[in-house]
């Protein structure tokens, strides 16, 4: 028993603490890559990896002034990360176990969701986006997945009707009260409109893209949801996921992508 102790103290730990440690710093280099706290970020790295060899191989006052400076530079980072620390913890918090609806259906813990509202009606929803794709009319969906959106819901107004054009029409027709913001779908359910959604703050993205698509990309970023964007000024249609914007040339193409990534 003391062996196996020795052997999983001295080999086993260490390696998932190096696991853990390279999950932990990847997780974080993709929460700032394409922002300007890149630079930063890969700056800290580099000085943490160059003490760490001088705490190896033993170079005492080096060792100490970059120790200090990690220290210190610790408060620094909070203070120039706020940005990301606070996404970081609003994805954490709309990850959250307790946010993810397939174990609560699974288990029946919370709520029971019908067959007809789990399951979304694709072929009335992409008549919808056809319409408005047709009348160049600007819209923004956001198709809830396993990860909660009820951080960016509270920003809007609640609803709760079924998906069908001409709701959807209504709701994005240019003198309508709710057509400004986004729309959240949940199942076959529109839940939410007029929804103030995180802009994203690649700076990799198209220059040209306006604000309806860097919001579909900022909420996809922090969450498992999909985005669907028609443009306002050429009426072109767009699917999101994980931040990575694709135009959709067919409505043929378009169905398979949603019941593909709708189950």
């Amino acid at each position: 028993m003391e062996d196996i102790l020795n052997i999983a103290q001295n080999y086993i730990m260490p390696t998932i603490d190096l696991i853990l440690f390279a999950v932990m710093l990847y997780y974080a280099y993709k929460l700032v890559k394409g922002t300007a706290a890149i630079n930063i970020f890969l700056g800290f790295v580099i000085i943490y990896i160059i003490w760490s060899i001088t705490e190896l191989v033993n170079m005492p006052i080096l060792s100490n002034i970059l120790g200090g400076f990690i220290s210190v530079g610790l408060i620094a980072l909070i203070v120039v990360f706020q940005q990301e620390i606070r996404k970081f913890l609003l994805l954490l918090g709309s990850s959250n176990i307790t946010n993810n609806k397939n174990i609560l259906r699974k288990f029946n813990l919370f709520f029971k969701i019908s067959k007809e509202q789990a399951k979304m009606d694709v072929d009335e929803f992409i008549s919808a986006c056809e319409i408005l794709k047709k009348n160049k009319t600007g819209a923004l969906f956001v198709i809830e997945k396993n990860n909660s959106l009820d951080f960016v819901r509270t920003t809007g107004d609640e609803l709760n009707c079924i998906i069908s054009a001409p709701v959807i029409e209504s709701i994005f027709f240019k003198n309508s009260p709710l057509h400004d913001g986004a729309v959240i779908i949940e199942g076959n359910y529109i839940t939410g409109s007029r929804i103030v959604l995180p802009v994203s703050e690649n700076e990799n993205i198209n220059s040209r893209l306006g604000l309806r698509h860097r919001a579909a990309i900022g909420i996809t970023e922090k969450t498992d949801a999909i985005a669907v964007v028609i443009s306002e000024e050429n009426g072109k249609l767009s699917l999101v996921k994980n931040g990575e914007l694709k135009q959709i040339k067919s409505i043929e193409s378009f169905k398979s992508k949603l019941e593909e990534e709708l189950g």
